[in-house]
Parts: structure tokens; sequence; C-alpha cells
């Protein structure tokens, strides 16, 4: 869904970044995911002074995640407009993409959805001269399971019932598993087309952690980004996936829920062993997250998710995606840049535009340590 003109215009001539309610993770630069689920447009006007540019300047380029394309979106027009003369330019590919193209030293910093391998840790010393990649949290929020039954406006899933579903075992939606999960439901007996990511994606890899820690032996796959299961039909990116569950009866997928708010795709409630199932939402991620522990050292804030949460209102299929940046041995011609542009993106107002929009932001303890990282970064 686009943004009316009139409005985009408006926002330019307000100094305000004009931004709405669903969660924004996004792939596609032309996917507008900016409208809340309750049909309404929020904004956000973080001013001018919230920005400190300090040193920054020229062109900033950046890749990867494409889970967190509208959140960058969001922070680089209040950016630019607050630093003129300074581009911030972030291609949304994926995870695996962002990774590479960090270490091969032609980006400032790489989005990921997922934290550095060790072997990706140890390539990234040829780069970040004296130093290393680390993990920046920066932004978190829910996946959803978006699903297109005809009839269904409500549907509860547990763990192995979902994996079940992507492995290919169960396939039709009035399974005697899916029933006994939805009493009171009529269920057809439609065919079950379930979609994933075709490409490697931080997504995939922590909808996987999810399954791998709660689903038992209904999944017997290791997390990663590439796509393990038999079976189902692959969509490049989260849109593709939210296109084809849009337009396919008996559909079922995986993607940022600012896909399913904006598109009017009903999504899936868990059942976590909880006394109700959980909806996804940003607050129930936010939620979830908060648990995260941090599982790096030193400047590295690789986090820890407990996926196999039971707590109530706590929504566990969730990602955390990273800025990766070398916290020794950037290039010094945009270190500057990187250093303001994060500040921003970390800051109080940076992560309340995210809160304000339907994100999950970084909670407050393991952001100040954040900040601390990013003014360390040499």
């Amino acid at each position: 869904m686009k943004l009316q003109r009139k409005n985009m215009l408006r926002a330019s001539a307000l100094g305000a970044l004009v931004v709405s309610g669903a969660l924004v993770l996004t792939a596609c630069g032309s996917d507008d995911n900016t409208k809340a689920a309750d049909g309404s447009t929020k904004a956000s006007a973080p001013a001018a002074g919230d920005v400190k540019c300090d040193d920054a300047k020229g062109k900033l380029l950046a890749s990867g995640s494409s889970a967190q394309k509208n959140a960058v979106d969001l922070w680089v027009k209040a950016y630019m407009a607050a630093c003129p003369g300074v581009e911030v330019n972030y291609k949304s590919s994926s995870s695996g993409e962002g990774i590479v193209a960090f270490n091969q030293g032609t980006v400032g910093f790489a989005g990921s959805d997922s934290a550095l391998k060790p072997e990706a840790v140890e390539e990234s010393k040829k780069i970040c001269t004296g130093g290393q990649g680390i993990n920046l949290p920066m932004v978190g929020g829910p996946i959803a399971l978006g699903f297109n039954v005809a009839g269904v406006d409500k549907l509860n899933l547990d763990a192995a019932t979902i994996a079940n579903i992507f492995n290919d075992k169960i396939k039709k939606w009035d399974d005697e598993a899916i029933k006994k999960l939805n009493p009171g439901v009529t269920l057809p007996s439609t065919a079950i087309q379930h979609f994933h990511r075709s490409e490697d994606s931080g997504t995939t890899e922590n909808l996987g952690k999810y399954l791998k820690a709660t689903a038992g032996d209904a999944w017997p796959y290791e997390a990663a980004k590439k796509w393990p299961a038999p079976g189902g039909l692959g969509a490049s990116g989260s849109a593709g996936v939210a296109t084809q569950v849009k337009q396919v009866d008996g559909a079922i997928g995986y993607f940022e829920l600012s896909y399913a708010s904006a598109q009017g795709i009903k999504t899936v409630d868990l059942n976590t062993g909880a006394a109700a199932p959980v909806k996804a939402s940003s607050e129930t991620a936010s939620k979830a997250i908060a648990a995260a522990k941090v599982a790096g050292t030193g400047n590295d804030l690789a986090l820890k998710l407990d996926y196999a949460t039971k707590a109530e209102g706590a929504y566990p299929i969730v990602l955390v995606t990273y800025e990766i940046v070398c916290d020794k041995g950037n290039k010094a011609e945009t270190l500057p840049t990187v250093k303001s542009f994060l500040n921003y993106t970390a800051s109080d107002a940076g992560q309340k535009v995210l809160s304000e929009n339907g994100y999950a932001p970084i909670p407050a303890e393991i952001n100040t340590k954040v900040r601390e990282a990013i003014n360390s970064l040499s």
C-alpha cells in the first residue's frame, strides 16, 4: 500500500517523518508496508536536533537484511533531512548477501537477522584491520505466519503442527491435528500450499530456531538461512511470500508482521503452552525480546532469545536485526558517518520512532550497551 503523495509532501513540508503503524520489516524498496492493522496511520516527527551529524559527510553504503529495509528507510529520511550533504544508501538484499558485502569491504555496515557465525567473524578480520565484525542489535519484531483459507478468519496452531505443515506431513486444512486446535471452527478440505523464502534468509533461520526449540521430532532440521524442508514453494523475499499467500487459497507462509498488516493477510495465533494463544504484535514480540540475554562478549552484543518461552502474552517467533560493523579498523572516510547514523538509530528518538510505529524496539538495558559500543568504534 502506498502512502498518498499528498501526505508525503505534507510530511516533507513539516519536516516530519510520516510513517505508519505496522511492524515495517520489508524486503523491497517498492513495498510500502506502512498501514496499521486497524487501518490507521501515525506520524512520528523526530526533531532535527535529535540527530547529531558530527563529522558525517559524503555517501555511506550499506546493505543486507530485507527485514529491516523500511526501518532503515524511516531513519534515513530523518537523518538525511537533518544532515544536508550526507547520503545514506541501504540496499535491501538478504542477511547473507549483506554479510558477504561487509566482508568484501564494499559497505560501511551490513544488516543481518542473525548474528555473525564464527567463520564470518574470522573472515571479517581481513577487512577490520586490527579488529573484527561485531553485532549491534537495532530492530526487533515478530515473524508472522500468514494464512489464506476461505471461510476461516481465526486460526490457532502449535509448534508441532506448524512443523508438520511446513515439513509436508499435514496436507489438508481439515487435518485432525488442526481441527483439535480449533474447536468450533469449520475447516475446509482445501489442500495446504506452504510457501518459504527461496533465497538465504535470516527470517527463515529465526523461524527454524523457533521450530527446533519447540516442535520436537516434528522438525529434525538445524536452523539455517537456507530453507531445509522438502515440499512447498519458494518465493523471493518476504514480499514474494506474502504475495503468494495473499493470492492463493489454502496458502500459509512466514514473513514480518508488516506484510500481513499492509495486505490484510490473517495471521496465526500461537499455542505456546500459555493460558491463551498469543497473537503476533509488536507488544507481544517486545515481551519475548525483553527476556533476551547478551551472548556476545565485549562490544559484540549478539543476543540469545528464548524461542520456547511459555510466558503469558509473549510471542516467541521473533527476530532481532543486527547492524554489523568493525569494532576496529573501520574505513576512515566513512567511520564518522557510520557512528553518527547508528548513534541516531540507537538513540531514544530513533528507537521511539520504532515503538510508535509497530516495531519492537531493543530493550533499554541492551540498547545502552549498543550506544557504548557505537561510540567506541574506531
